[in-house]
């Protein structure tokens, strides 16, 4: 899964609790890193509920965000990842 976020995202520790709640979940792999244009990208992959309810956590992010739009694309896993991390 692929994701943007938009909104207020940047400065709010919403990468740093992205990796939380991907740890929390158990079985996600990929990043999140910040973008140049106040987004947020969001590369995962894992099982579909539980990418799913990474997703559904997306949409609200932590308490000093304000998110205003995920934008989502699916794609084929890759394998690639180890583990889940903020990516520069």
């Amino acid at each position: 899964m692929h994701a943007f976020v938009s909104g207020l995202v940047q400065g709010v520790f919403f990468r740093a609790t992205t990796v939380d709640v991907a740890k929390d979940l158990r079985s996600i792999t990929g990043w999140v890193k910040n973008l140049p244009d106040g987004r947020v990208e969001v590369l995962a992959e894992g099982p579909r509920e539980t990418v799913l309810n990474l997703i559904k956590w997306l949409h609200t992010g932590p308490a000093a965000s304000n998110v205003s739009n995920v934008t989502l694309a699916w794609g084929k896993p890759t394998g690639e990842f180890k583990g889940f991390a903020v990516r520069s």
